[in-house]
């Protein structure tokens, strides 16, 4: 049994990591808001949107007449369209992601839950439902769903890589997976095709350090991954330059491939750019699935 301090104790370190996180991503979010729905469109709803012009195929009981009274025309009331869609996200919360090749960047772990945060906060706010794959977070709206999510971003795995997860995808819904998508990637592969299945489309971003892009190393070199369970010594690193940038530009080119079969949008981000870059295109690429 653990004592009650003890918990107390793991609980509030566990909880001083919500409010900069939450904070950061809400600062984020407001760069990119654009009023209080960035996705609205004329549908059906009972939320008055906009007039237009009658045209021809309007019903006489579709007209607005007291605003047609005002005008040689007549004019009619499109509602907001209010069918919430369903977006899960799957973050990389593997080992990998906590490298930084400099104290001054934000890790890949740190910018890939920022990054999901703001967006949920953009797709709730627009009234979407968010969560989690994986059964870990069913999607829901509203403010504590945000908590919810910063709580579980919070943690860590242990293995190297991480590995998406296209369980509990609801048909016709959309998707984000966020990592390095530098392990394994038949279970990227196994994930997308799944959910293409469903009719899920969506978007991948690949979120990497400047110093995996470059490979500065020369001379003596010890790779070691970030949990230690592999490594690697060489004496020329230099060498390994061209077939490490290959093996990048191979995997790059392979993602891309997998994203445009199955109806998916690829991006690669780097650390040290903008964040509101990457969080543009996330919530551009979902407005182009909407």
């Amino acid at each position: 049994m653990i004592a009650p301090a003890a918990l107390r104790s793991e609980a509030e370190g566990l909880a001083s990591h919500l409010p900069p996180l939450l904070a950061e991503a809400e600062h984020l979010a407001s760069t990119v808001l654009l009023g209080d729905h960035g996705r609205r469109r004329a549908g059906t709803g009972d939320t008055f949107w906009q007039y237009r012009p009658a045209q021809p195929g309007d019903s006489a009981r579709s007209i607005d007449w007291r605003r047609s009274a005002r005008s040689d025309s007549n004019f009619v009331q499109d509602k907001e369209w209010q069918i919430a869609q369903s977006i899960l996200l799957w973050v990389d919360q593997a080992a990998s992601m906590s490298f930084t090749s400099d104290a001054k960047l934000a890790s890949k772990a740190h910018r890939a839950r920022t990054l999901a945060l703001a967006c949920t906060i953009l797709l709730i706010r627009g009234g979407e439902r968010v969560g989690l794959t994986g059964l870990r977070l069913p999607p829901k709206r509203g403010e504590q769903q945000l908590a919810r999510m910063a709580a579980l971003l919070s943690e860590d795995e242990a293995k190297d890589f991480g590995a998406p997860e296209a369980q509990g995808m609801l048909p016709h819904s959309r998707a984000v997976f966020i990592s390095d998508f530098l392990g394994d990637l038949e279970p990227t592969r196994a994930a997308l095709l799944k959910a293409a299945d469903r009719g899920v489309r969506g978007a991948l971003l690949q979120v990497l350090d400047p110093q995996e892009e470059a490979f500065p190393f020369d001379g003596r070199t010890i790779f070691q991954s970030m949990t230690g369970a592999v490594e690697h010594e060489t004496l020329k690193a230099g060498d390994l330059k061209a077939r490490y940038l290959d093996r990048l530009a191979e995997r790059k080119e392979a993602l891309s491939e997998l994203a445009r079969v199955t109806g998916w949008q690829f991006q690669t981000h780097h650390t040290n750019m903008a964040p509101n870059t990457a969080l543009l295109w996330l919530y551009g690429a979902l407005e182009r699935h909407a």
